[in-house]
């Protein structure tokens, strides 16, 4: 599997990120657009809930489809193993794997936009209950350190992982199996889980 070098700066202000990678002549590559995920498991979520902790993901980007199994094997830069191919059809690739027994655990919506800076890609993401934050990948963790500095951002606030760390910091309250990875629907219109609108003292 691939490795991915990538960090997470979170609870940001997406606006002052333009502008600043404006200034450091950064190209926006595609702007923010609307993209729909599924969660592919097997119907006990072994992959999303076990030891692995991986996924299968097919996501429609807006120009392309990408079937995607990713697989954290710790919270770190270069912690994020993946092998990432493009498919002709989201509903297609869908079939496939329910034809075989396996399950969408969640259908979910975000919203992306994205930006090179030289080797480096910086993407700005919007998910449902959840504020705005950024994610730089590049080829190397000194390159993720490099364009964090230029972008103004402290390595001390860099977060690694998938979109789980972001929600876990700004609902603290969830548990190990609290995850948008087993709600049936992610999307802007609908109402937050349970999980999330539950008090850190009632859990």
């Amino acid at each position: 599997m691939n490795t991915e070098t990538e960090v997470k700066f979170l609870n940001v202000t997406h606006d002052e990120v333009r502008t600043r990678l404006q200034n450091l002549g950064a190209v926006c590559v595609a702007p923010m657009r609307l993209m729909k995920r599924a969660i592919i498991d097997y119907p006990d979520r072994r992959l999303q809930m076990g030891a692995v902790n991986a996924y299968i993901r097919i996501r429609d980007e807006g120009d392309k489809v990408t079937l995607t199994y990713k697989q954290f094997t710790s919270l770190s830069v270069s912690g994020a193993k993946e092998v990432e191919t493009t498919v002709s059809s989201f509903e297609a690739a869908i079939k496939i794997f329910t034809a075989i027994g396996l399950v969408v655990t969640s259908y979910q919506e975000t919203k992306r936009e994205t930006w090179q800076y030289g080797e480096s890609e910086i993407v700005l993401d919007v998910w449902p209950w959840l504020k705005p934050y950024i994610e730089i990948e590049a080829e190397a963790e000194s390159a993720c350190r490099a364009v964090s500095e230029q972008l103004g951002f402290d390595w001390a606030d860099a977060v690694f992982g998938d979109v789980m760390v972001a929600y876990r910091a700004e609902y603290p309250h969830l548990g190990p199996n609290d995850t948008v990875g087993t709600v049936p629907v992610v999307t802007f219109e609908v109402p937050p889980p349970n999980f999330l609108q539950i008090a850190p003292e009632s859990v």
